[in-house]
């Protein structure tokens, strides 16, 4: 005769929460938001930073207060995010229904970011939760471009759902900030190298991020030192920033670690340029010479993005350059031209 079943000294979970997803997306290719690639949100610092940091860009506005205990988020503290927006926009575009809740696997997380799965990298993967969701933001940056002032947070609440013995993570659960998601929902986003998660500096990840944005598929790049320190959020005095760029720029002429983009210093000015491997990579259509040839100025593409909002620039520029037959006289007017007709048939980003 068969025993019966011991009754557990809980009730069995009956009803799980419909909004939650779960990450489980292991090749999900990494993404980011592009207000936190375009503005400094995170810290640059490898330490503990306390202090208050204050950011202005035209009209973007900003006013970061560090978490209490842990100090501000930081540039490693991103992966958590980069890795759920990641699997968010692999889900969304299989047709799923996405939220702001999410249940992470730890050990998925520290594999997908390139970190080993020691007991001391989950007592740093803890911290790095209470960072993202004690740092208060305040700011009038939107998804969509500058908008009411307000307070968010990367991370809005933050659980522990299983544990081991050794209190090691295993699942985490997690309500992300809705600015993060709208930034989904409306593919606000840009795709990033996977060997982003490879970089040793905080700076060269920030310089990347900045490349990422500004540079695109565009031929080159260029900005000034101090225009380029203020939107990194370095702290560093001028000298010592330029000490640090250099460095950079000086290991990836010899190494070529840099993804996607060549970095070299030119006296006060930053070059960027696009690797061959990077056009390969992002696009598979053909352009014609002469369309290769013509080259949009940083403005060009800042006003592109206000003509169409919620569209990939760099997607419409590939689009126009492939509808075009000559070189334009003003490459910069047609383009903003083309952006500005484009969303007037197409409306949002689908």
């Amino acid at each position: 005769m068969a025993r019966p079943k011991k009754r557990t000294a809980l009730l069995p979970q009956r009803h799980t929460e419909a909004d939650l997803f779960v990450c489980d997306i292991l090749d999900a290719t990494p993404k980011s938001d592009q207000a936190s690639m375009e503005h400094p949100l995170f810290s640059l610092s490898v330490k503990k930073d306390m202090a208050a940091f204050q950011y202005r860009q035209g009209n973007v506005q900003v006013k970061i207060t560090p978490a209490a205990e842990e100090g501000r988020a930081n540039v490693f503290d991103r992966d958590i995010l980069i890795y759920v927006l990641s699997q968010l926009m692999a889900a969304k575009n299989e047709g799923h229904q996405i939220g702001r809740r999410v249940q992470i696997s730890a050990h998925d997380l520290l594999k997908a970011t390139n970190r080993h799965t020691t007991g001391q990298a989950y007592a740093t993967l803890r911290r790095a939760l209470t960072r993202l969701q004690f740092t208060q933001i305040e700011t009038n940056i939107h998804d969509g471009g500058v908008g009411e002032w307000r307070s968010i947070s990367f991370i809005t609440d933050a659980r522990i759902v299983k544990e081991d013995e050794t209190g090691r993570l295993l699942s985490v659960e997690l309500e992300m900030g809705d600015w993060l998601v709208k930034a989904i929902e409306n593919k606000n986003v840009l795709t990033l190298h996977r060997s982003y998660f490879n970089l040793r500096k905080p700076l060269e990840r920030r310089l990347y991020e900045l490349a990422r944005k500004h540079c695109g598929q565009q031929g080159i790049w260029r900005i000034g030192l101090d225009k380029l320190q203020h939107k990194t959020g370095s702290t560093s005095t001028s000298k010592e920033f330029k000490r640090l760029v250099k460095s950079i720029c000086r290991t990836d002429e010899e190494q070529a670690h840099m993804p996607d983009y060549r970095f070299r210093l030119l006296h006060d000015v930053l070059e960027v340029s696009p690797k061959t491997s990077f056009l390969d990579a992002y696009t598979d259509q053909v352009v014609s010479p002469q369309a290769e040839g013509v080259r949009l100025s940083p403005e060009a593409y800042e006003r592109a993005r206000e003509a169409a909002p919620t569209w990939d620039i760099y997607v419409l520029e590939q689009e126009w350059r492939m509808w075009m037959t000559d070189p334009p006289a003003h490459p910069d007017g047609a383009f903003v031209g083309f952006c500005r007709k484009w969303y007037e048939r197409k409306g949002t980003a689908p």
